[in-house]
């Protein structure tokens, strides 16, 4: 790479923040303690004299808190780093930008992988059940160690989507804004469907040893499926068509047996085992057991839920999305509109299915972009 091209990079390092520790643990959903809690986070941007430009970002199941920039030595950048960055949807020079790991993930964050301090060993699954809101509490006490009485905007797609509505209902005073990209308020039928398969295919592979698998073993081929399924519903039809279609991958006929004859099929496998080696199984369980847990009017009227919320709201939804198909997140912007909230409604017309709030950027950018410059204004105007 050319010196030129490698000064542009921004370095970012992981921070860490340990608290909860006993006898103060974090009081789980399920009624559970957990704690020591660490947090792994990032920051990028600047936090302003009076701390009024903190946005904070949410990653979906498989992110980290590696949301921009490199790390050293890196040769990809953070998950959204299309949108993270000077003169970027998240401008970095007008604010300050935090992501964290969630608990029960693997990057950084207490999770199944980390030592119990009870037996010296890795939780495995001994690690209590986490949901959205035991994340989004944890990560509240993370915007209160740095100081942070109210953020500007609390922002994610997918199962950040889900904590951005939790944080609205259960912190309604800390939020100025709420952006919610591809997601739901409670998952459906269908959706619980997709993630038992995936956690079936890990919990069915020999290695997984029922969770007790670190330092003998990696649950890989279950964990590689348990990606690609998930992989699949990310994509829309016209995207895999586009993509893939039926080409065959190096070769100019069919095999007429099980070796890998087309591209799609190829792709996930790579996709698969990718994953492998940079996502724990145990976490995948943990996570997309939150994410069917979910469920934010639990029982209740969506709309007596949602009048507690103070945030003015940007709501963003794709039309190729089948997995949080558009129609989910109406549901939410009726809610909100039928409890006098100031929601603005934005429909994407893009092929590229419920990875277009990652690799769609243009239209969402502009939109975000200047949904912060109007919400930045109202702060400055009534201080």
């Amino acid at each position: 790479m050319p010196k030129s091209a490698e000064k542009k990079k921004f370095i970012v390092e992981t921070q860490f923040h340990t608290f909860c520790e006993p006898p103060n643990e974090l009081i789980l959903k399920s009624g559970e303690k957990l704690g020591p809690i660490t947090l792994a986070y990032e920051s990028y941007g600047t936090l302003n004299a009076d701390k009024s430009n903190a946005i904070l970002i949410c990653h979906a199941l498989s992110g980290d808190a590696h949301a921009a920039g490199y790390h050293e030595g890196d040769k990809k950048p953070g998950w959204w780093d299309k949108m993270i960055g000077p003169g970027k949807a998240f401008d970095t020079d007008k604010y300050f930008i935090v992501c964290s790991n969630v608990i029960g993930g693997c990057k950084g964050s207490t999770g199944p992988a980390s030592i119990n301090p009870n037996t010296d060993k890795p939780f495995g699954l001994s690690f209590p059940v986490i949901t959205v809101k035991d994340m989004v509490a944890a990560q509240k006490l993370l915007i209160d160690y740095l100081g942070i009485k109210k953020l500007l905007a609390v922002t994610g797609g997918s199962m950040g989507g889900q904590q951005v509505l939790k944080w609205s209902v259960a912190y309604p005073e800390m939020l100025h804004s709420a952006i919610v990209i591809a997601t739901n308020a409670k998952h459906t039928a269908q959706q619980i469907a997709f993630n038992e398969v995936a956690r079936q295919a890990i919990m069915a592979d020999p290695d997984w040893l029922n969770g007790n698998y670190y330092g003998k073993s990696v649950p890989a081929r279950g964990l590689a499926v348990a990606r690609m399924i998930g992989h699949i519903t990310y994509m829309s039809d016209q995207s895999m068509q586009e993509k893939f279609g039926r080409k065959l991958i190096d070769k100019e006929r069919l095999g007429y047996d099980f070796s890998t004859d087309f591209q799609v099929e190829s792709y996930l496998k790579y996709r698969g085992d990718s994953f492998v080696h940079r996502f724990d199984a145990n976490s995948w369980l943990y996570i997309s057991k939150a994410l069917d847990y979910f469920d934010l009017a639990n029982g209740k009227n969506l709309t007596d839920v949602l009048s507690q919320t103070r945030a003015k709201f940007l709501v963003i939804s794709f039309t190729s999305d089948w997995l949080y198909p558009s129609y989910q997140t109406k549901e939410i912007v009726r809610a909100l509109k039928t409890c006098g909230r100031d929601v603005s409604d934005i429909e994407i017309n893009t092929p590229d299915g419920h990875d277009a709030f990652l690799v769609e950027n243009k239209g969402q950018s502009t939109i975000i972009s200047h949904f912060l410059e109007n919400r930045a204004k109202e702060v400055a105007h009534n201080e």
